[in-house]
């Protein structure tokens, strides 16, 4: 085999190398104090996490996740239970945390560098230095570091997914065929019931097998579809149909154009060097070779990072472009510089082959490669500015959180609708702050309903709803909040909290009727809102039902005594129900009242205040 340096170049590609790592080295330290700090939190860093560790407490306890929404506690999962089943173990040892969720999902974004790695190695020319920089760079992304520590299954599914695609790509030159198949293609169920988007991979991979074979693909696909359905009909029925509402239909969700091109064009931004030398392998391969199932997966898997418009989507869409991307580019590299390439002769290769290159050349292409990947290890910078550690070093260095950013976080990816903006260290503050919130839940007799599962999970108290299923299920005609709206009207939360009031807009807005905001206690960059029951709902709600229902006779109510200011009382209510106030009737000189007229639509209500009554006349 060709030695790795040799000469002058070899002596300068040696250096670009070692810069190159050194780059994405430092990237990965950065990663794993992020990681390991974000370890320690007790609460939600991101929206979601909590429900996670919900889904995984079910399925500790023999219970399934996937119910029926509309009942109590209003609540289910909307993603395969195979993350939540590997973490069950840790369950039953140390009850529910957040850290364990958090290390495996960390723990697989390192296995699916390592695999990168290994792919490159095998099948790039067996150059270690590059097998290493591509999986690093793969972790070196900014899409990697602020996602891959979280308790999500998204990157858990993407290791499964290169594992699969690895253990595939040379399976028909092996002698153990039919063994690395079907252990490719369990890999690839196991993906998809870890995450639903492994689905493209698994397109990906039979449309590689049917240029290859198409008869081994038909029986493949056939096998797996077979296996994967019997397993979604199973659980179906076991779930009474909830499997598929929750798992299928709850994902139906509104696409935001806006979205998918801003990530798009950032993704390009920051992984061009990348993506620019797996795009050259990829038209290499389709006019002087045969397609690679790792172009293939590349191309279908970028043509798949569209369903990031969705709603509720984001940059964690393009993590599976992102590692075929990066083997295609780890090659690239290593038959650059190993210069190993070959053109078969036809029309297409006759100019190359009619072409002398020097060694000078050569071996410049070969140190290109590795240019652009030491531009890509300043692209992706990413830094907290807080801490014993960083914020010296983010002075130092001058790195400042964009205007108007919430966290201390230095990232030069910007931002994007859809991007998230994590990656910061959390803060002593905002521990305190969600034990403060802890306490609060414990204080109340009645049951809490919350946005976050981590409070009431550290309180000991039920998880009640996951709101942005209810929210995905009510825009799909899929739920009917009227038994959740029925608990609050009858004010049987003792406690709501809000992060960001994802919940359905009826449940909104019975929620503004029966309950007020107390206090509002910040952590990790949000606002959290705590409200309590509203002590002068009952009568509220007397006349809200009575203007509802278009009335023919007149109404009379006491108003309640802990109210101050009658007027301002009546204005902000008749307000809250979409009533304008007309021009102002004169008062009775023989009574003390206040008369106004109040409209909605067609509707016409005259009010007579009265001392601590309200008269209503239609």
């Amino acid at each position: 085999m060709q030695t790795m340096f040799s000469g002058q170049w070899g002596r300068w590609q040696q250096v670009f190398v070692g810069l190159a790592l050194i780059l994405v080295v430092l990237h990965f330290f950065i990663y794993v104090y992020y990681s390991f700090s974000l370890m320690q939190f007790p609460f939600d860093y991101d929206q979601g996490e909590g429900f996670e560790l919900n889904d995984t407490l079910y399925l500790s306890e023999g219970k399934s996740p996937y119910r029926n929404n509309e009942t109590w506690p209003f609540y289910a999962s909307n993603y395969p239970p195979i993350y939540h089943v590997v973490l069950i173990p840790f369950v039953w040892i140390f009850g529910p945390e957040y850290w364990y969720g958090r290390l495996v999902a960390f723990l697989s974004t390192l296995v699916t560098a390592g695999t990168i790695g290994f792919a490159v190695y095998r099948d790039g020319g067996r150059r270690r230095e590059i097998a290493a920089l591509m999986g690093f760079a793969f972790l070196a992304s900014n899409y990697i570091y602020h996602i891959g520590p979280l308790f999500r299954q998204h990157y858990f599914m993407v290791m499964f997914e290169v594992l699969a695609v690895v253990t595939l790509a040379n399976a028909l030159e092996r002698p153990q065929q039919r063994q690395r198949l079907r252990l490719g293609m369990g890999l690839l169920l196991i993906a998809g019931y870890t995450k639903q988007l492994a689905a493209y991979t698994c397109a990906a991979v039979f449309l590689w097998l049917f240029i290859r074979n198409p008869r081994r693909s038909i029986v493949y696909s056939l096998g797996l579809g077979a296996a994967a359905g019997l397993i979604f009909l199973i659980l179906n029925i076991i779930t009474e149909g909830q499997w598929y509402t929750n798992i299928v239909a709850a994902n139906v969700n509104q696409f935001i154009m806006s979205q998918f091109t801003g990530l798009l064009k950032q993704y390009v931004r920051l992984h061009w060097p990348i993506l620019l030398l797996a795009g050259l392998l990829t038209v290499y391969e389709l006019y002087f070779a045969r397609l690679s199932i790792y172009a293939v997966w590349f191309v279908v898997a970028t043509i798949s990072t569209i369903g990031a418009g969705k709603w509720g989507a984001g940059d964690s869409y393009f993590a599976t472009s992102l590692a075929a991307a990066c083997i295609l580019a780890g090659i690239f590299i290593s038959r650059t510089l190993n210069q190993t390439w070959v053109f078969p002769e036809n029309y297409l290769s006759r100019p190359f082959l009619n072409m002398t290159f020097s060694p000078g050349l050569k071996q410049s292409l070969g140190m290109l490669c590795l240019i652009l990947m030491i531009i890509y290890g300043v692209t992706v910078v990413k830094m907290p500015t807080s801490g014993a550690v960083f914020e010296p070093i983010s002075q130092a260095l001058g790195f400042e959180p964009a205007p108007g950013h919430r966290y201390p976080l230095y990232d030069a990816a910007g931002w994007t609708p859809g991007y998230a903006t994590i990656g910061h260290l959390t803060s002593q503050e905002d521990e305190d702050s969600g034990w403060k919130i802890v306490d609060r839940i414990r204080a109340s007799d009645l049951p809490v309903l919350s946005e976050e599962a981590g409070f009431s999970l550290q309180a000991e108290r039920e998880v009640i709803s996951n709101p942005t299923q209810l929210l995905n299920l009510y825009e799909n005609d899929l739920f009917d909040p009227k038994n959740l709206i029925a608990v609050i009207e009858s004010q049987g939360f003792g406690l709501i909290i809000f992060r960001a009031q994802f919940y359905p807009e009826p449940v909104l807005s019975a929620i503004y009727d029966a309950y007020i905001p107390q206090e509002v206690i910040p952590m990790n960059g949000f606002n959290y809102e705590l409200w309590i029951p509203a002590s002068d709902w009952e009568t509220r709600r007397d006349i809200r039902d009575y203007l509802n229902k278009n009335p023919a006779e007149a109404l009379e109510v006491a108003i309640p005594a802990e109210i101050e200011d009658h007027r301002s009382w009546m204005f902000s209510m008749m307000d809250r129900w979409g009533w304008t106030p007309v021009i102002a009737l004169e008062a009775a000189p023989s009574t003390e009242c206040e008369s106004r007229e109040f409209i909605r639509l067609a509707q016409r209500i005259e009010i007579r205040l009265c001392g601590d009554k309200l008269i209503f006349q239609p």
